[in-house]
């Protein structure tokens, strides 16, 4: 299986916001972002793997700045790591306003998927070789974050969590 790179699975998906998307206040809605999101992710995904892929998890959508009616959201995603059978997955999303001529960030997040065989069992995927300093960072919180998922969904003991643990607690 061959080693593949973060800029492999570069994906970026462009929107424009339209009134069936937002809210009362003109606002894209956090749901139809977070769709958007899952569709960039999902992308991303499998074009690391070459498979079909499923939503594991999602992590810590942090909404900054509101995306108004009229403005473009830009999604870019990358695999940041990946696991066995899983890969996670970090999304930045930056909204522009035309008229305006400016871009500004609105939230990142991380998103978690598995790749599936034709039996739509997790099958194996290509390891992933950070190659910038920004790569080497997802690629070293990416361990942290995975045991803090595992074990927000009780998939593993507290205390079996080193790297979250070396955070912590020094010997």
């Amino acid at each position: 299986m061959n080693v593949k790179k973060p800029a492999d699975s570069y994906t970026m998906m462009t929107e424009l916001v339209l009134p069936n998307d937002t809210n009362v206040f003109g606002n894209l809605m956090g749901g139809r972002l977070m769709y958007w999101m899952d569709i960039a992710a999902a992308i991303a995904a499998a074009k690391h793997c070459n498979a079909p892929v499923v939503t594991a998890s999602v992590d810590n959508i942090s909404f900054e700045n509101p995306i108004k009616l009229g403005n473009v959201v830009h999604i870019e995603a990358n695999v940041t790591r990946a696991f066995s059978t899983s890969m996670e997955v970090h999304l930045k999303v930056w909204g522009e306003d035309l008229t305006q001529q400016y871009k500004y960030k609105s939230n990142e997040a991380y998103y978690t998927f598995v790749a599936l065989d034709p039996n739509r069992k997790p099958r194996q995927v290509p390891k992933l070789e950070p190659v910038t300093e920004e790569d080497q960072r997802l690629f070293d919180g990416a361990l942290r974050r995975r045991q803090l998922r595992l074990i927000l969904g009780g998939k593993m003991k507290p205390d079996d969590a080193a790297e979250l643990k070396a955070l912590f607690i020094k010997e």
